[in-house]
């Protein structure tokens, strides 16, 4: 049975306002129209809207999201697939703070000193200065490097280790695709490579298409990138490069 607007809206949690935005955008329109004219939702409808949802949950915006979900290529599956690889990875850096916010308040209670590796072990190793001066030095009159410092300058920590673990969730997510056997032209492939440029521009600076290309080209030349790319996965590089130049392609670019 078709729900109505306002069941849709009680049922997903979301206003009817948004679900009328949505309609308005292209991004959820309902399949169907009471004799009134009042918009009914099948449940094609209804996982559509949890797609939508789901990519809101991950930060994707809402022009990007209907993209993804009008291309012709697009494959549910897949979408999921990703979306769960990437949840995952968010799962587990929660539960690490998590655990590292318990071992805080119990050394506190008990009126103990943490061990001072414990402290950080949630934290990683990862180091975003630690090629800033190459960095500044190739790039530093460009505007992407200009808003990407202007942006890391109000990081925390705590941002930087999230931007690692979104971004090792993608490569998981790649590796997998490769270790399965997938093409770098699958869609699921593409739409991981689509999150990462997504992520690039969330996190450094507006990252178009050409760009994103740009920076595959440099994962493959450059030894220092490909070893680290390879490390997840040996091919990982190439496979990233080239799943980047099929979804630029997919987007007319």
């Amino acid at each position: 049975m078709a729900l109505t607007v306002s069941q849709v809206a009680r049922l997903a949690k979301v206003s009817v306002r948004a679900l009328h935005h949505y309609d308005e955008l292209g991004l959820l329109r309902p399949s169907e129209r009471s004799e009134a004219g009042y918009r009914l939702y099948t449940q094609g409808d209804l996982q559509r809207l949890q797609q939508v949802l789901f990519f809101r949950e991950l930060g994707f915006p809402l022009e990007e999201i209907r993209r993804i979900l009008g291309d012709p290529s697009f494959d549910l599956r897949s979408a999921l697939l990703m979306q769960r690889q990437l949840l995952s990875e968010r799962s587990a850096r929660l539960d690490a703070l998590l655990g590292a916010v318990d071992s805080a308040l119990e050394a506190l209670e008990k009126g103990k000193t943490m061990d001072q590796e414990k402290m950080f072990e949630a934290f990683g190793d990862f180091d975003p200065s630690k090629y800033e001066a190459e960095v500044k030095e190739r790039w530093g009159e460009t505007e992407a490097y200009k808003e990407s410092a202007r942006r890391a300058a109000r990081y925390t920590k705590q941002d930087w280790q999230g931007m690692k673990a979104e971004l090792d969730g993608l490569q998981k997510g790649l590796a997998e695709l490769l270790g399965a056997g997938r093409p770098p032209t699958d869609a699921a492939a593409m739409d991981l490579v689509e999150a990462w440029r997504q992520h690039i521009s969330k996190w450094f600076y507006p990252c178009s298409y050409v760009m994103h290309r740009g920076l595959g080209e440099m994962y493959v030349s450059d030894s220092r990138f490909m070893e680290n790319i390879d490390r997840v996965r040996p091919g990982l590089a190439q496979f990233t490069r080239d799943a980047i130049i099929a979804n630029a392609e997919r987007h007319g670019e």
